[in-house]
């Protein structure tokens, strides 16, 4: 069995930017005309949203989207991506490529050098042909290539499968690639998640190395882990059968079929199941959380994470510790954890341990037990 390294890390975040205040104000712009409708019809109003209150229950200031066209626009709430021609590089592998180019530069090795593409991201763009053979054409990759998808988790559960093949020797190198074009499948009418999401694309090589070499700078997986269990409470309805349904399957109207979660119960419900995976993780490697230098947590929630690291540590984890990038960047769905692994990694000694975990719908979980070479 090979030792398995994570030789290169890519990110690319988009250049727009959306703040809080603007997205309030997009938003209640159209409460005010949707409760003159709502009013005339008996219904009860619904309530608007303040700068206040998203930060408050998210710990998001700020986030980067692959474009501003059409999301503040209170006649659209949706951000314009025109359609490209069958020939052309579509906008899911072009942001992919993007953060796979500096992936590969990371790890100093060529794109021909890679025998397998994983794509997995919360949402793919289309069925088929895979995102991921796209990429793989493109980059001049041979062997093979995959899409997948695990909603939040997307990243770590490539990871999972990406080391298991590359420790039995089915693949030398593999390309994990996780573009996130989140705004695209978010509701910007809905005030339990317009505010939450921003876009990014990151991407890791996965390689196997012989038992005596040594990559300094590099995290060594010693161990990945993933978990799932059924849940509605982070929920998206839209698929190849939402027509179907429909008197005109040539039309189909969007509600309730975009991303829509009981945030209530996923901040309870997912906190708890976190805090026990990763001690239960840790514990089968007879660590305990504090043996832990650094902590790169899906970036969903600033308040979650730290519930998670008290219940985990006993105490309340520094910014050291279990570092955040939400802020500024929103949640970027499956990209998250590893821009924070990306960002904040250098200041690590030799032999200190890591732990890549991230938590989304499904339920589901994916970690990654890392260590500094």
């Amino acid at each position: 069995m090979k030792r398995i390294i994570i030789s290169g890390i890519g990110v690319e975040i988009p250049e727009a930017t959306i703040t809080n205040d603007e997205l309030v104000a997009s938003f209640n712009q159209w409460i005010d005309h949707e409760n003159v409708a709502r009013a005339a019809r008996g219904e009860v109003a619904l309530p608007k949203s303040d700068s206040e209150f998203i930060v408050y229950a998210s710990g998001v200031k700020n986030r980067h989207v692959l474009t501003r066209e059409g999301i503040l626009d209170v006649d659209r709430m949706a951000p314009v991506i025109a359609q490209r021609a069958d020939d052309e590089l579509s906008v899911m592998a072009e942001f992919g490529i993007a953060a796979a180019t500096r992936a590969l530069a990371h790890a100093g090795v060529e794109a021909s050098s890679v025998d397998m593409v994983i794509c997995s991201a919360s949402h793919q763009q289309r069925p088929y042909p895979a995102i991921a053979i796209e990429i793989q054409n493109a980059l001049g990759i041979n062997g093979a290539a995959f899409d997948m998808g695990l909603g939040c988790s997307s990243a770590g559960a490539a990871l999972h499968v990406a080391t298991a093949l590359a420790r039995s020797g089915a693949h030398k190198r593999v390309l994990v690639v996780t573009p996130e074009i989140i705004t695209g499948q978010l509701n910007f009418r809905d005030r339990q998640t317009h505010f939450i999401f921003g876009d990014a694309s990151v991407a890791m090589v996965v390689e196997a190395i012989e038992t005596d070499e040594t990559r300094p700078g590099r995290f060594e997986v010693i161990d990945t882990r993933s978990w799932t269990q059924f849940s509605n409470n982070i929920r998206t309805n839209f698929g190849f059968l939402s027509r179907t349904a429909e008197p005109d399957p040539y039309v189909v109207p969007m509600d309730g079929k975009m991303i829509k979660q009981n945030g209530q119960k996923v901040f309870k419900e997912v906190t708890h199941a976190a805090h026990r995976f990763i001690t239960a993780f840790l514990a089968d490697h007879e660590m305990a959380p504090a043996d832990v230098r650094r902590y790169w947590l899906h970036q969903a929630n600033g308040r979650m994470n730290a519930m998670i690291m008290k219940l985990a540590l006993g105490h309340e984890a520094d910014a050291d510790t279990a570092p955040m990038v939400l802020e500024k960047l929103g949640n970027t769905a499956a990209a998250g954890a590893v821009i924070a692994l990306k960002q904040y990694h250098e200041d690590m000694e030799p032999g200190d341990y890591g732990l890549l975990c991230a938590f989304g719908a499904g339920y589901s979980i994916a970690s990654a037990l890392l260590r500094k070479m």
